[in-house]
């Protein structure tokens, strides 16, 4: 049953590509931060330029959100070399995990919502945690890239068409 289940989400432990290079993960891991800090500025000047009421919601200040984003973009970098190493398929299984990550991360949205908090205050934070996970998760695969094929005849293994062969 754990062999389907690891199947399922493309865990296989038996990668047949090279890892993502460690300074383009520090560097990716660097402009996900700033990436993610800036557009969560940036949905906070546009939520309140669009919803005035939500001017001085408490959340919305940057110690608040500044280091909530920073701990959950660099959990989030650090688990990309982890995922690399666990899938043959680290982009697909990757990209399921942030999407899994930006809906357990509305929970909280929507129990303060639940709580009483303004919903377009509330709307705001959720666009800020997909901001966050666009952001971050498009510069990990992007920046620091897995490597090609080590050989072998795993399932990352890859053949060339016939066009190639003339080259």
């Amino acid at each position: 049953m754990l062999k389907r289940l690891a199947a399922l989400v493309r865990v296989d432990f038996s990668p047949r590509h090279r890892q993502p290079a460690a300074g383009r993960v520090v560097l990716a891991t660097i402009l996900a931060v700033a990436g993610s800090l800036a557009a969560d500025a940036l949905l906070v000047v546009i939520g309140q330029a669009v919803f005035p009421s939500t001017r001085g919601y408490p959340h919305f200040q940057f110690s608040d959100y500044g280091k909530l984003t920073v701990i959950g973009v660099l959990i989030a970098c650090a688990g990309w070399p982890v995922v690399t190493r666990v899938s043959s398929s680290p982009r697909w299984l990757f990209l399921r995990l942030a999407i899994l990550t930006t809906l357990v991360l509305w929970l909280p949205d929507l129990y303060i919502l639940h709580g009483g908090a303004p919903p377009r205050a509330v709307a705001v934070l959720m666009l800020m945690h997909l901001a966050i996970a666009l952001v971050t998760y498009n510069l990990l695969v992007r920046i620091a890239p897995i490597g090609g094929d080590t050989g072998g005849d795993g399932p990352a293994r890859r053949t060339r068409g016939p066009q190639h062969a003339r080259r």
